[in-house]
């Protein structure tokens, strides 16, 4: 397939996001963009090249897969490596448009969020613009912050929700202990510098759920456009690329912010309760507090 424009940034880069110096170098996404634990990153790379050629028609000496990680070892025995190449392929095959199942699947099976179960979570958002209609849309696997950052419709509901903290008690409040990964998609035609500013927005989507991206955190986040390129004329060595004004985009960056709080927030209401190695026990976001806590605050829609 022809690749896409694309653009990444990292907020925070204690983190992993493979084949983005040549997203950044050359403003394209050439593959499917996969997201894992800290340990399997090898793996799934290996898998996702195996997984091209095998199609039978991968024509290219190289390839560059995107893969990034968000680390899942309280949960999960990460040094067992108990992702394999069949799980890629499973993924890989498996993919569709269309809604998909949030919380703890995929990449966010062992993801731990403002110390409740987290995981993936998606959201978008249809904006007008001058040049008509167009969809942003967001996937995360969150994996980040602390129990009193937690901000939901502006209510600090982790300063109540105290309960079942483990990484709180005992440890410094601030010490961040995750990360967050983020995928925006848009049909919108952008260059790559523009969805570069795209993903850039998602770190105020993340700050609108209270976290502040501390030192420890891999926050990596990549934007890319399916508006079509038209093919260079044979001879030409030109592509035409329309794209919109940078007067027409701030509807798209408020887009993003929005679909990225909301896909967060989805991640959390989505995961179960999880018990996991060594029995470490991680628990769900409690909705009837939550609704009651926004209800209190005159912020539940009802």
């Amino acid at each position: 397939e022809d690749p896409v424009l694309a653009g990444w940034f990292s907020l925070n880069g204690n983190g992993e996001m493979t084949g983005t110096a040549w997203v950044e170098e050359s403003g394209q996404l050439a593959g499917p963009v996969m997201i894992t634990n800290t340990h399997s990153v090898g793996t799934v790379h290996e898998a996702v090249i195996r997984w091209q050629v095998n199609q039978g028609n991968f024509n290219h000496d190289w390839s560059l897969p995107v893969v990034a990680e968000t680390w899942d070892g309280y949960l999960n025995d990460i040094n067992g490596f108990h992702v394999r190449p069949e799980h890629v392929y499973e993924a890989l095959e498996s993919a569709h448009g269309g809604s998909i199942a949030e919380g703890n699947v995929g990449g966010g099976t062992g993801m731990v969020c403002y110390e409740f179960k987290g995981g993936t979570g998606t959201a978008s958002r249809v904006m007008q613009t001058d040049a008509g209609h167009f969809t942003v849309g967001v996937l995360v696997q969150a994996n980040f912050g602390r129990r009193h950052q937690l901000m939901i419709a502006g209510v600090p509901v982790g300063k109540t929700l105290t309960e079942d903290a483990p990484y709180t008690q005992g440890r410094n409040l601030y010490e961040e202990t995750g990360s967050l990964i983020a995928v925006v998609a848009t049909d919108a035609p952008l260059l790559p510098i523009q969805l570069k500013r795209m993903a850039k927005r998602v770190s105020l989507g993340m700050a609108r759920t209270g976290a502040t991206s501390g030192n420890g955190s891999g926050d990596l986040f990549i934007a890319f456009s399916t508006a079509p390129v038209e093919k260079a004329r044979e001879g030409s060595g030109l592509l035409t690329i329309q794209a919109l004004s940078n007067d027409n985009i701030s509807g798209l960056f408020s887009a993003v912010a929005l679909a990225t709080e909301e896909a967060i927030l989805n991640a959390l209401v989505a995961a179960e309760t999880m018990t996991g190695r060594d029995d470490h026990k991680v628990v769900a976001l409690p909705h009837d507090r939550v609704q009651a806590l926004l209800r209190e605050h005159g912020r539940l829609a009802e």
